[in-house]
């Protein structure tokens, strides 16, 4: 059955409630949950985290409404937005940029996810896992990628209310349940306050420049802009519903999430585990903290709840992510929900596996090596995350906020965040106007050109 643009058979969210809880979950994703506790502790504790919020109020929150209001007015996926609110092909290519982003990270971020599946299992059974040994088991690793990646299709096929806004409304709050509880059974271990020392005490002689643009890309990938989501969402929202107020609540939730996530691993690390590196990435996720689990009482179950924790946020993600292509085959293609999920997932499972296989040394896919825009990338994975999940988001974030600042009358989108928001007028008008139009351009080319080197060292934010 073809849908056709008509928004009630596109699908609507049924409340804000929903919407928010999708946004937020679209947003809170496992960076929350280690890569910022790891920035945090290593750029001045509370000092980056009261930087990385005058990030999120300044330059992630304009952009967010940006998005939204551009989604809303279209009713359309992200190429149609631009297309149908007057944008050439030019403009276009930042919607098909979103489509291939979505694509591409759903593919390898599902791998780190089928991750989080296995250790559920082996928390829960008390089963040692070597990290090391466990990524480079194709038998394990690529079933549980598309396994997750399963459960994502099933999600979406249930359409925006019925699949999208069901899930979230169920998942997000489990997903505060369980890190508020963690996060409170961490900062009571003995010995917790040297962990809440370092990743809370402020230290503002390590702000710097550097820093600064550190902080802007987390709240740039931690607020979900530059990807299409946000569009993807704003097309599903009634014309009745307050974005200014919605995306407040989604900024919040977010940067809620990302502050506990420091409070739960950080405390129990210091506490269990003294002398172990806290800036160890992916591996203090899958090979510390279940050791540190295993050292409190009821280890297993809260090592299992952690994981759980770790494939809800995954989850909340990639169901929006997944969404994106859909919703252009759904309104461009013309195809029903069914072919267009079953086409794409189906397509991200086979993609899902030089990635999974870019862990296994001596594989062809781990040994890729090269340098782009000065940056030296390793892996198919290492490729995959910073050509689409890096700088292509940046590239994203600058052409939309570029097209309608500039290419289109920006008055039209600021009628439409006005609209439902009866307090958007006056000085926070004109506030969203001069950000969109100046300070975002600028500051996002200055990370572009931090990016490639231009400062110093080439370095991805």
């Amino acid at each position: 059955m073809a849908v056709s643009a008509n928004p009630e058979s596109r699908g609507q969210f049924g409340s804000s409630l929903g919407f928010i809880m999708a946004a937020a979950g679209s947003a809170v994703g496992l960076g929350n949950i280690w890569r910022f506790p790891y920035l945090t502790g290593e750029n001045g504790g509370g000092a980056f985290v009261f930087v990385y919020l005058i990030c999120v109020l300044f330059i992630g929150l304009p952009l967010l409404f940006n998005e939204i209001a551009l989604g809303r007015k279209s009713g359309k996926n992200p190429i149609g937005a631009i297309r149908d609110t007057g944008g050439n092909k030019f403009w276009q290519l930042a919607g098909v940029l979103c489509v291939m982003v979505c694509f591409f990270v759903f593919s390898y971020y599902s791998v780190i996810a089928g991750w989080t599946v296995g250790y559920i299992v082996t928390e829960i059974i008390n089963i040692p896992v070597n990290f090391e040994e466990f990524v480079q088991t194709p038998l394990y690793v690529i079933p549980l990628t598309f396994l997750f990646i399963l459960i994502t299709i099933l999600i979406v096929l249930g359409g925006i209310s019925g699949g999208i806004e069901k899930a979230a409304k169920f998942l997000m709050p489990i997903l505060f349940i369980i890190i508020i509880f963690i996060a409170g059974r961490s900062v009571t271990l003995e010995g917790a306050e040297a962990g809440i020392q370092y990743y809370l005490n402020p230290d503002f002689s390590k702000i710097n420049g550097t820093v600064v643009l550190q902080a802007l890309g987390q709240a740039f990938f931690s607020m979900s802009v530059g990807w299409g989501l946000m569009i993807t969402f704003g097309s599903y929202l009634p014309k009745d519903s307050n974005i200014i107020q919605s995306s407040g609540w989604i900024a919040g939730m977010d940067t809620m999430v990302a502050l506990l996530g420091g409070l739960m691993v950080f405390p129990a690390l210091f506490a269990l585990l003294p002398g172990k590196d806290p800036a160890a990435g992916p591996a203090l996720v899958f090979d510390v903290l279940p050791r540190v689990f295993d050292a409190m009482p009821g280890g297993s179950i809260i090592g299992a709840l952690f994981f759980l924790l770790l494939m809800v946020a995954a989850l909340t993600s990639t169901i929006s992510m997944l969404e994106v292509p859909v919703s252009y085959l759904i309104d461009d293609r013309k195809w029903n929900r069914t072919k267009a999920t079953w086409t794409v997932g189906i397509a991200a499972m086979l993609m899902s596996v030089p990635s999974a296989l870019s862990s296994i040394k001596g594989n062809f896919f781990a040994e890729i090596r090269f340098n782009f825009l000065s940056n030296p990338i390793e892996g198919f994975f290492g490729a995959m995350d910073f050509i689409f999940g890096t700088f292509a988001v940046i590239v994203i974030c600058l052409m939309l906020s570029l097209y309608t600042g500039w290419a289109q009358k920006i008055g039209k989108f600021a009628d439409e965040l006005a609209l439902g928001s009866p307090g958007f007028k006056g000085i926070y008008r004109t506030g969203w106007v001069f950000f969109i139009k100046w300070v975002c351009p600028i500051v996002i080319i200055l990370l572009i050109l931090n990016m490639v080197g231009l400062f110093g060292a080439p370095q991805a934010a």
